[in-house]
């Protein structure tokens, strides 16, 4: 029986209680009024010369609706100026640097679950040893979701101005953003957001349930009846995910829409999440727990942290070049900007989520190493983080981005909160379930 340790848990408390910190300072710094945004953006241009927030100085000029809340709305009417533009983009930072953080720790737990339903519908014999491994994991699901659908409400009630699509005004003047208003209205995104955070949590607690009864079982009806509901809940989550990737991230650039998007949001929650998995097990047998989980049961993780990172990469490329070939400007834009705005975090994101897996991971022998697969995955979820913070800040505070106190104070309270929450899961049953029908084909597991 795992018990999480002191030294864990004060770990993550110390991580929470400076990352609070470094977000509080970052919306106690952000300027009120459009004299000292100006200021702002002025003294970090001396310091730091040219700079990414030099870009501002374009900001006038740049007009695809939703960057930095956008200063000139189709339709003409609405003209916004360069301080009232460079204002709003600094108020978003520090909201935007905590949606970014809060949603890439829940999507590492929604891509365990994605991983877990996909295990037990399979019935897959090699991976029962890992499933007390992704329930710990999942867990997170409950206390992020909540994060989640409260930063969303206070998106609705105008505490911030994260979706560009929730401000009257900008509707007003907006022919594209009113056509959408059926579907882009406040109480409508809420809704859905309720009905997938249900979904996804009702899944969660009812598998583990069945699992958990298995082990004292004298028959295998809770293992047949979670097979059933995670086939049936796998249809649900590709539906769901496909919308909540519209909602909470495309629709932050509502004048940009791409096919691809849901597929590609998933590929990289489902990396992420194999790779914790991966992560947490490697630390588990550190400290003496999982003993039958050998070698190659973190070669099998191995691998599919490398194929979903070249799946990940057919999905960005596929996305990128039929946009960039056909050129077409409301599309174009969306990577335009962030080629000249987010040069670093970009193409440094495509060589840490692609050149890293394929030179970490191609060879097989490598795969068996743990302390190569923590390298690789230390690697991988950071190329993640870059993935959505590429996502949402570009829309949000446009040109007026760096990973500073406010990013850095939220990748630290949420890694705090999950490295607490999934272990203090895991330390509440046997790490290892007992009646599983595949239990000794896993313990077995060799090739």
């Amino acid at each position: 029986m795992y018990t999480i340790s002191n030294r864990l848990k004060i770990a993550s408390f110390i991580l929470m209680a400076v990352g609070a910190l470094g977000m509080a300072i970052g919306f106690i710094g952000a300027p009120s009024t459009e004299a000292e945004a100006l200021e702002m953006v002025a003294s970090h241009d001396d310091g730091h010369g040219e700079g990414h927030g030099a870009a501002a100085d374009h900001a006038g000029a740049t007009d695809h609706g939703a960057v930095g809340h956008g200063e000139e709305h189709a339709g003409g009417g609405h003209q916004m100026s360069h301080g009232e533009h460079v204002l709003h983009q600094l108020q978003n930072r520090p909201w935007a640097a905590l949606y970014v953080a809060a949603f890439f720790f829940f999507m590492i737990a929604l891509g365990v679950l994605a991983f877990y339903a996909i295990q037990r519908a399979a019935q897959a014999g090699w991976s029962p040893l890992l499933f007390r491994v992704m329930e710990g994991i999942t867990s997170y699901l409950v206390p992020g979701g909540i994060i989640m659908f409260v930063i969303l409400v206070m998106s609705v009630l105008h505490w911030n101005h994260l979706f560009v699509w929730m401000d009257p005004e900008v509707v007003e003047h907006d022919a594209l953003i009113q056509g959408k208003s059926g579907y882009l209205n406040g109480w409508f995104f809420l809704l859905r957001a309720a009905i997938f955070l249900g979904g996804w949590i009702v899944y969660r607690e009812y598998s583990r349930k069945l699992s958990l009864r298995q082990d004292e079982a004298s028959d295998n009806a809770n293992f047949k009846l979670n097979f059933r509901i995670s086939a049936a809940f796998l249809v649900f989550y590709l539906i769901s995910e496909s919308m909540m990737s519209w909602d909470w991230i495309m629709s932050v650039d509502p004048h940009w829409f791409s096919t691809l998007f849901g597929w590609y949001i998933f590929a990289s929650m489902f990396v992420s999440g194999i790779t914790v998995i991966a992560m947490v097990t490697i630390y588990l047998k550190s400290k003496g727990h999982l003993e039958h989980v050998n070698d190659s049961h973190i070669h099998d993780l191995a691998k599919f942290m490398f194929g979903i990172s070249i799946f990940w990469t057919y999905l960005w490329f596929s996305q990128f070049m039929l946009i960039w070939y056909s050129n077409i400007p409301e599309e174009v834009t969306y990577y335009v900007t962030r080629i000249a705005d987010y040069k670093l975090p970009f193409f440094g994101m495509i060589a840490m989520n692609f050149l890293f897996p394929i030179l970490l991971l191609m060879n097989s022998d490598y795969k068996r190493i743990n302390w190569f697969v923590i390298m690789a995955g230390i690697v991988i979820l950071a190329g993640h983080y870059l993935d959505i913070f590429n996502a949402i800040m570009p829309a949000t505070v446009g040109d007026q981005w760096f990973i500073g106190i406010p990013e850095i104070g939220g990748i630290l309270f949420f890694a705090g909160l999950f490295i607490f929450w999934i272990f203090r899961a895991l330390a509440t049953q046997p790490l290892e379930p007992k009646r599983n029908p595949f239990i000794e084909e896993s313990k077995h597991f060799h090739y």
